[in-house]
């Protein structure tokens, strides 16, 4: 069950709508892609687990409409820039790969709730997998700022379909890999590998995005270790900011809406 965080957490800000110009877009690996994009109004606000609204930098080609909702993969603030990893599945996301460095993208953001570590948590624990991972990686780099301990799961079908791998390792957290090709990423076995490493000194915060799989198991260990647990949901969006109620996610009491994932997530504690 998906259970509401505090809305305007400390630091929580307005969004921005601004253009920003397009700095990078280069393929990576897999149908990964990584767009990098000049928004230093958004890049000094965001917080780990919050997201952007996308545009087509030319509404007068033959592409989709509406914004699409791009987790911040990694964000300067001093230079002002953010990252987005987004794969290529339909025409939408085709189109964004071929987006030109020097075009201008609408862009509001940042966007929704983000992830909030308990105050005194000295180490946490992120369970990603695909392009899910995009929401976990700017959490790992702001805690390791801190001097939190952080270890990570990025799992995927092969190597090249796991995301964050690489971001991980420049950080120096605690990497655990696991790949559907090599027979690592089943539950069970990454299950028994977390409790020899964590049982005996667990993270005060479990975060998860991308596979109902992981959701569950942090739902399980955050019970066993008494941990804050919080899941990033990927939703379909047509605004972002509530006007449209097409995000409705969870859990909902009679007679009323269950929680938008663009103003009340994407970020919600996982019980």
């Amino acid at each position: 069950m998906l259970q509401r965080l505090d809305p305007h957490p400390d630091g929580a800000s307005t969004p921005t709508w601004l253009h920003a110009e397009v700095i990078d877009n280069d393929h990576l690996s897999d149908r990964y892609w990584r767009i990098r994009l000049a928004a230093p109004a958004i890049a000094q606000a965001v917080q780990p687990g919050q997201f952007l609204m996308l545009s087509s930098p030319d509404p007068t080609a033959n592409m989709p409409v509406l914004p699409r909702p791009m987790a911040v993969f990694d964000c300067d603030p001093a230079e002002g820039t953010l990252e987005v990893l987004y794969g290529v599945v339909g025409a939408g996301t085709r189109r964004l790969s071929e987006v030109a460095v020097g075009k201008q993208m609408t862009t509001v953001g940042p966007l929704g709730v983000p992830f909030q570590v308990p105050t005194g948590a000295t180490s946490l624990l992120l369970l990603g997998r695909g392009i899910g991972t995009c929401s976990l990686t700017l959490l790992a780099r702001r805690a390791s700022a801190r001097g939190t301990d952080v270890i990570a799961v990025a799992s995927g079908r092969s190597e090249l379909a796991v995301v964050g791998s690489d971001f991980y390792r420049a950080l120096g957290v605690l990497l655990l890999e696991v790949l559907d090709d090599a027979g690592t990423s089943a539950v069970p076995r990454v299950r028994s590998e977390l409790l020899a490493r964590l049982d005996h000194q667990p993270p005060g915060l479990i975060a998860t995005c991308g596979s109902e799989r992981l959701a569950v198991l942090a739902a399980e260990l955050g019970r066993r270790w008494s941990s804050e647990t919080q899941t990033s949901v990927e939703a379909h969006m047509a605004c972002g900011i509530g006007y449209c109620h097409g995000c409705a996610a969870g859990e909902r009491g009679s007679g009323t809406e269950s929680p938008l994932v663009c103003t009340e997530g994407p970020v919600f504690r996982l019980a």
